[in-house]
């Protein structure tokens, strides 16, 4: 275990949850980019796998809280755009619009 890595998924743990009360207060998509979103919970994915099979150690529990943070925010992006737009959610699961 590193301590470099638990400071690193800390501090961007640190982060999340006023992300994710920023998102369900003003119940907006401005300023959010789903394309990050997925980005970010992929890389907090790859990060579970590689603990479980090469160095599994507690810091996979740091990965697997900030990925269910992110998570909630995923949803809750999902969530405002439909209510901003409930006739144009016709989009893919980028955010993009056909």
């Amino acid at each position: 275990m590193s301590i470099f890595e638990v400071l690193m998924l800390v501090c961007f743990g640190a982060a999340w949850p006023a992300s994710i009360y920023k998102s369900y207060v003003s119940r907006q998509t401005a300023g959010k980019s789903i394309l990050f979103l997925w980005i970010i919970f992929t890389g907090y994915f790859f990060g579970i796998i590689h603990k479980l099979i090469f160095s599994y150690d507690l810091v996979i529990y740091l990965y697997v809280i900030n990925g269910v943070m992110i998570m909630a925010d995923i949803i809750l992006y999902y969530r405002n755009r439909k209510l901003n737009n409930p006739e144009e959610v016709k989009g893919d699961s980028f955010g993009r619009r056909k």
